[in-house]
């Protein structure tokens, strides 16, 4: 199988370890992953921004650096979600028949990273040892828009010394949202300060999620509270062999 890793902008700018511990641990499981070298944004932020004839050429430079891989595997819902759903939409809207084309041959081979170790190498125990307390948090995105469902708590069921405990509230917005903390700041932060309470009622060491973009902001809340509480993707935990022999 030819298998791309998509890491995102946000992971290849402020969370490459995220990326690193992808390949890490489809290595492990014994696939080689590709990194084109041209990839770049998948257009999200434009797009939920209104700027929609300015997403086309990203659209297009994905579906062109994308060609001919088996399985494009990243580590962010929100991502995974932007090229199933609104890739097609563009692509229909705004391209030629070419481009149409071009997307819905790509667009099937997209996975974000749970789905891809349960769905399509059908696998939950990856290895992994992690002995720590830890809460998961869905993002909108993971719960909404690919529909993870309780994939990622198979795999995190399946860590070797972890102790995994409920976060209460779970399927609640944290309040990042992209441009929605930016332009709606109190609303964010009131919904940031609820969740942020829910995860520290659970007593948790490490507070995990398939989406950075949401984990960067509780992370940088729970640092200002200096609450002790750590943040990580889930595929950083599940590239972990703490502790094993």
């Amino acid at each position: 199988m030819r298998i791309a890793l998509f890491v995102t902008c946000v992971n290849d700018t402020l969370f490459p370890g995220t990326g690193r511990a992808v390949v890490t641990l489809l290595e492990r499981l014994g696939h080689t992953v590709e990194f084109p070298q041209e990839q770049t944004c998948c257009a999200q932020m434009h797009f939920n921004t209104g700027y929609r004839p300015e997403s086309l050429p990203l659209v297009e430079r994905f579906a062109r650096v994308f060609v001919g891989y088996d399985a494009i595997v990243t580590p962010s819902a929100s991502c995974a979600a932007m090229i199933r759903h609104n890739h097609p939409v563009l692509a229909a809207q705004l391209g030629g028949a070419a481009l149409r084309d071009a997307v819905a041959a790509v667009v099937p081979a997209v996975h974000e990273l749970t789905e891809f170790l349960v769905d399509v190498l059908g696998v939950t125990d990856v290895g992994a040892a992690f002995p720590h307390r830890v809460t998961y948090h869905p993002t909108c995105h993971s719960l909404r828009g690919v529909r993870l469902e309780d994939r990622p708590l198979r795999l995190l069921r399946a860590v070797k010394g972890i102790e995994l405990v409920e976060l209460p509230g779970a399927d609640s917005c944290c309040g990042f949202g992209g441009t929605f903390a930016l332009k709606n700041a109190d609303t964010s932060t009131t919904m940031l300060a609820d969740k942020m309470s829910r995860v520290l009622g659970t007593g948790a060491e490490v507070l995990c999620a398939a989406d950075n973009s949401c984990l960067m902001h509780i992370g940088g809340g729970l640092d200002r509270l200096n609450s002790g509480v750590r943040v990580m993707h889930l595929a950083e935990i599940l590239a972990t062999t703490e502790g094993a022999p």
